[in-house]
């Protein structure tokens, strides 16, 4: 009876038509401009200094490299950033980091299949000793092999893999994902990816088999998105769960074309956005699900796992709207979250944040106070593990090969891509500017494909070839060019930027420009507090408090909005100083808005009827979401005297 399950999923599920985009090579892209020092400074920060910074996890004891210190996540989520930063890089020194891991690992295997740590050991303060044989964690090492394959070529890669899922095909009926701990159960989308990614390239056919049984076993996000509840639901699903789960209808989907498949991830994306939807593009989860205020906390693992579906989904679907999404986070929330040496960030950061100081706040989970402060442990230590691989798998997502033999640039920052044949050099300041620049190499006159994604806010871009205009687009698009290259072809695309308006709780606005939300320029104050609470408390040795110097409680008055440019972007541009664009518009005090629980406190409901505010009418600057430690970013909106 198996053996026939087997082939009917073979003749069923083999015939699946081809995604419309595959990643390429790690490495072949490589960053350049700001995003490069994005990179660099992630390298010279706790990305590439974790094993130094954070010695109680990341040492030798670490489970993951033989020891008895800790053995669940926090060690694989530290490599599934670091290593395609290494390969991105080129760096020797990050790579030779990285080896110890992978070859412990792949030399951990067991005759059985099973990797990985399998003993646990007693509790010991600040280490997860526990639960070595969870499903989870060996989801993210998972990961981790799938790039280290893609850098390397390892064929020990796909032995451990195979070995690995014809063990997973044999326990879970009896030691099912959520046997250990939950978490599996919602992760299990990350599991399947690699499932089906390994089926791509050995054909094994136990591998569909195995794929059913995990999306089986996985908490179903279809069914949960298309009837409405959970979403709507305050508290009904953990935060990072559904960053990272939201993926799974989609990535089932490439063996099952089903459009209800398809269907639930969208209206999944617009519930998010209904019930808890922030300026930044993430959503209140301050652990649980939270709503849609404006000083609920969004976790910094919400916005690198939720980056990584989206680029996940976009290979599979190709839709513009997936992308643009990606870049919201990417060019506002992620930055905005980690200091500019990238040796400190926060757990939660809020839409509204006037103040990121060592108090207890209105957050489904509170860590001593500590959550919105800057430090390396501050709030709780899974994000000082996993923050990393935002910048890396973003660069790493830039291009992308096509099913048509072409190239796709369907997020755009500056970079290059190399194949065998060709290299197209990408040249922007973007997202602060609305020109980029393609210029091909080729080794002799190529005929391939090149996509260009035109964002949705785009409402007419255009696209020159070698000076000549060669057309003009609507946005929520991609455009192919079809035709042979010469080596010095430069393609040029134009995306004009306009200011627009998203509406939050209370009837808020915030205020837009291209794929950058803005925020009120508030004047900072940032001081080291070192040894700041009892010990066995949250928040590490120190971590830095940030408190407003100027006023933040302005209500906009004014539909006008004057645009200033820096002629040149700095080589970092992601802080006050550097900020390379603002806003000029009008705004009037509220008085009655004013601190609670060292927060911005309730919102006043735009356009309130005789709401009492200041005389005075004051001009205001915005300037881009992720270059501001504070900010206002959904603004009250006063009705006209």
């Amino acid at each position: 009876m198996r053996i026939l399950f087997i082939l009917f999923l073979v003749c069923t599920l083999q015939t699946s038509a081809q995604n419309p985009y595959k990643e390429l090579p790690l490495g072949a892209i490589k960053a350049d401009g700001w995003l490069k020092e994005m990179l660099v400074r992630q390298k010279t920060g706790s990305t590439g200094n974790l094993d130094k910074l954070y010695p109680l996890v990341m040492n030798n004891r670490n489970g993951w490299l033989g020891g008895d210190g800790d053995q669940w996540e926090r060690g694989p989520y530290w490599i599934d950033g670091l290593l395609p930063l290494a390969y991105i890089l080129d760096d020797k020194e990050l790579i030779a980091k990285t080896k110890p891991w992978i070859e412990w690992t792949i030399n951990s295997q067991q005759a059985d299949g099973y990797f990985g740590p399998s003993k646990d050991y007693g509790p010991e303060p600040g280490i997860q000793r526990d639960n070595s044989r969870d499903w989870w964690p060996k989801m993210v090492m998972l990961k981790v092999l799938k790039q280290y394959y893609s850098a390397t070529q390892d064929q020990r890669v796909i032995k451990l893999m195979t070995n690995y899922f014809r063990y997973q095909l044999k326990e879970l009926p009896n030691n099912p994902l959520d046997k250990w701990t939950f978490w599996a159960r919602y992760r299990g989308g990350d599991n399947l990816m690699v499932v089906y990614w390994l089926y791509d390239i050995t054909k094994d056919a136990f591998l569909l088999e195995l794929g059913e049984l995990i999306h089986k076993q996985t908490f179903d996000y279809t069914t949960a998105f298309l009837e409405r509840n959970m979403l709507a639901t305050e508290g009904s699903i953990h935060c990072v769960n559904l960053a990272q789960g939201i993926k799974e209808p989609i990535i089932y989907y490439q063996r099952h074309k089903e459009q209800k498949y398809l269907d639930a991830v969208k209206t999944g994306f617009a519930d998010i956005r209904k019930f808890n939807g922030l300026a930044h593009g993430l959503y209140g989860g301050d652990e649980a699900l939270h709503g849609n205020n404006p000083t609920q906390g969004s976790e910094f693992c919400s916005a690198v796992e939720m980056m990584f579906s989206l680029e996940s989904i976009l290979e599979i679907t190709g839709q513009v709207s997936y992308a643009d999404h990606l870049e919201k986070i990417a060019f506002n929330a992620l930055p905005a979250q980690a200091t500019d040496d990238f040796l400190y960030r926060q757990y939660f950061q809020q839409a509204n944040q006037v103040m990121a100081t060592n108090k207890m706040r209105n957050f489904d989970t509170n860590h001593d106070g500590t959550d919105v402060c800057y430090g390396l442990l501050t709030g709780y230590p899974c994000c000082t593990a996993n923050m990393h691989q935002g910048w890396p798998k973003f660069t790493q997502n830039l291009w992308y090969a096509t099913a048509d033999g072409g190239l796709a640039a369907l997020v755009y920052s500056p970079s290059e891509v190399k194949t065998k044949d060709v290299t197209i050099k990408e040249e922007t300041n973007y997202p602060f500017s609305e020109d980029i620049k393609f210029t091909i190499t080729s080794v002799k006159k190529s005929g391939f494909p090149f996509h260009l994604r035109i964002p949705a806010w785009c409402k007419n871009a255009t696209i020159k070839i070698n000076g000549q205009t060669w057309k003009q687009s609507e946005g929520n698009q991609v455009v192919k060019i079809e035709r042979e290259w010469k080596s010095g072809d430069v393609v040029e695309l134009n995306l004009p930027m306009h200011i627009y308006k998203n509406t939050w709780q209370e009837n808020s606005i915030s205020i837009e420009r291209g794929p950058l939300t803005y925020g009120l320029k508030i004047g900072e104050e940032m001081k080291l507090v070192k040894y700041p609470n009892p010990p066995g408390s949250y928040g590490g040795e120190e971590f830095y408090e940030v408190r407003p110097t100027t006023p933040w409680n302005y209500g906009l008055t004014e539909d006008h909005y004057k645009v200033s440019q820096s002629s040149a972007v700095s080589k970092y541009p992601w802080n006050l100083e550097n900020a390379p664009i603002s806003i000029k518009t009008k705004a009037r005090r509220i008085p009655s808005w004013q601190l609670y629980n060292e927060m911005a406190g309730p919102l006043p409901f735009s356009k309130t009827y005789r709401m009492e505010t200041a005389k005075e009418e004051e001009e205001i600057i915005l300037i881009p979401y992720g270059c501001t430690n504070l900010r206002i970013s959904q603004f009250p909106v006063l009705n006209k005297r």
